[in-house]
Formats: C-alpha cells, sequence, structure tokens
C-alpha cells in the first residue's frame, strides 16, 4: 500500500508538475485514507471496494476515525485526492478496477468569495508603505501588484526580475501559475509606479545583504520574500489601516477583490478568467453571483413603485 502511494505522489510530482503545498496536502489526505483502509484490514490496493471508499467518505464528515471532522471544501479535497488515487491504481494495473469511480466529493455551498471595497483596498495599501526605508516601498510594491494583477500570493512571491516589463502604456508581468502554466497578465499605472520605486530606492539595499537573487521581492537579508512573510505584511497593513475584519483579510482577499472589481467595472468573465488563470471559467464564474446589495439597487433604480 504504502508503495502504491508513494508511486502516485512521484507521478503527481514529475508527470503532472503539482507545486510542493499540492503535493503536501495530496501525501496527508491520502496517508489518511491508507491508514483508514488498513484498520479495515485491507492490505494492498487490489483489496480496495467501492464500499471502503464510501466508508472514508463518511468518516471524512463525522471524525469517527478519532481525527477532526473536515470542512466541505477539505473533504472534496480529499475525496479528489483519493479519487485521483484509484484511477491511477486501475491504469497501472495496481488494482482490477477503479474503486472510487463512482464517488463523488460531498456537496459544497457556493459562497461568494470574500473581497473589500476599493476604498478599502486604497487604504490598504496606502497604509503598507507608511515608514521610511526600503520595507514599506517594497511591501507597498508586493501589494500593488497582487492587486493590480489578481496574482496567486505564490504567483508574486515567485517573481524574477526578467519576470516584469514595465515599460509606460505596456507594461505586463509574467506569472507562473499552477501546473507551471504561464500567463502574461498587463499591470496597471500605479503598480508599476510602485514596482519602479521599489526596484531602484529599495531592492539595492535589500539586496546588499544577500548572496545574490533573482528575486524581485526580497527579505531583509536579500534572500527571496517567502509566502508566509508575504501573508504577515498583508496582515499587518489590514489592521494598521483598521479594516473590518482585519483578522481575516488574506492574500486571497485581494486576489477575489481584483476579479469582483473587475467584473463588476463591466469585464467579461472570460477575459477574467484568463487573467486569473483559471483552467476552467466554471471556476471564475462564482464571482458573478448577484449579492444582496446588487439585488436591493437594482430592484430600487428599476421597479416602478421600488421609491
Amino acid at each position: 500500500m504504502s508503495a502504491a502511494l508513494e508511486g502516485y505522489l512521484a507521478h503527481l510530482t514529475v508527470e503532472r508538475g503539482l507545486a510542493p503545498h499540492t503535493l503536501a496536502a495530496y501525501r496527508r489526505d491520502l496517508t489518511r485514507y491508507v491508514e483508514h483502509l488498513r484498520s479495515a484490514g485491507r492490505a494492498t490496493p487490489g483489496e480496495i471496494t467501492e464500499r471502503d471508499v464510501e466508508d472514508y467518505v463518511l468518516v471524512l464528515r463525522t471524525g469517527s476515525d478519532g481525527r477532526a471532522v473536515l470542512s466541505p471544501a477539505s473533504a472534496a479535497r480529499s475525496v479528489v485526492a483519493l479519487r485521483g488515487w484509484h484511477r491511477f491504481l486501475a491504469l497501472d494495473g495496481l488494482a482490477p478496477t477503479d474503486a472510487a469511480a463512482q464517488v463523488r466529493p460531498p456537496a459544497q455551498p457556493k459562497r461568494l468569495p470574500k473581497a473589500i471595497s476599493v476604498e478599502a483596498v486604497g487604504r490598504l495599501i496606502d497604509a503598507a508603505g507608511i515608514g521610511d526605508g526600503p520595507v514599506p516601498l517594497r511591501d507597498r510594491a508586493l501589494l500593488e501588484l497582487v492587486y493590480s494583477t489578481g496574482a496567486r500570493i505564490s504567483e508574486a512571491v515567485g517573481l524574477d526580475v526578467d519576470d516584469l516589463e514595465l515599460a509606460p502604456d505596456r507594461a505586463a508581468v509574467r506569472l507562473l501559475g499552477k501546473g507551471s502554466k504561464e500567463r502574461v497578465v498587463p499591470v496597471g499605472s500605479f503598480a508599476a509606479e510602485a514596482v519602479e520605486a521599489y526596484l531602484v530606492r529599495a531592492r539595492p539595499a535589500l539586496a546588499a545583504g544577500g548572496r545574490g537573487t533573482a528575486a524581485v521581492f526580497l527579505n531583509t537579508r536579500g534572500a527571496r520574500l517567502s509566502r508566509q512573510s508575504a501573508w504577515a505584511v498583508l496582515r499587518t497593513a489590514a489592521e494598521r489601516a483598521g479594516l473590518d475584519g482585519a483578522e481575516h483579510v488574506s492574500p486571497h482577499t485581494l486576489r477575489h477583490s481584483f476579479a469582483t472589481h473587475l467584473l463588476a467595472g463591466g469585464a467579461d468573465v472570460r477575459v477574467v478568467q484568463e487573467l486569473l488563470g483559471h483552467a476552467s471559467v466554471t471556476t471564475t464564474q462564482v464571482y458573478t453571483l448577484v449579492t444582496p446589495d446588487t439585488l436591493r439597487e437594482v430592484y430600487a433604480a428599476s421597479h416602478p413603485r421600488a421609491r
């Protein structure tokens, strides 16, 4: 069982090119699944039945194995992981059939992504740039760029200097997304100016403490800024800006706000899909769900007896 699991993870690494944190999540999910199978007396992949898979989905919902009950999103991810493994086992001849072929991930409630207003984004970015020295210039440039491009935080901190094109009227950035898929995204003038100011006035000072790296965003030791440090930058700026629910502001908040504000401004959903790097437009369409505020505004403006 362990050898079959390691073979699948190696396949995901080499053939699929999954990111390290995605692989770590798959390993956690599948390790728990294998432990469940062993407790049920299954010693090899060929012994697993569809009933075993269904029983495990129930375990995820109830925590009957003594582990945490997973949220609907986490449970769905876990089921996707085991479905992929069973498909791999069948194709590789390690199991006679795909035991998970008919098992579906638990349904998830549709929720609007959390976004903040345009005014709140401005306050957030301004708060990040408060202070003297190179760090405030870096923090402002980072948040301006993430909001301007809709980049994932991992994509932003993974940028190298050669990925930037900051020429006036055609500023753009090359982002490396999930599955190592590249996309080129325009950069707005506010972000281009902030990044240019950082590169000229701040990055050289930060780079002086390191061994030389092509990374755009550097920490105070001159090395590439980590995802965790970038998260801390955002959290600190949100608290400093006095945003409501600052403790819940995450790097994805700016990405969600980017998409929401574009669609509110009239952008086509397929254009937003390309900018976000979504493989399917279905993923992007969650941003088009009508909010209660929008319903009230349209009703008030359109119904003859609304006012």
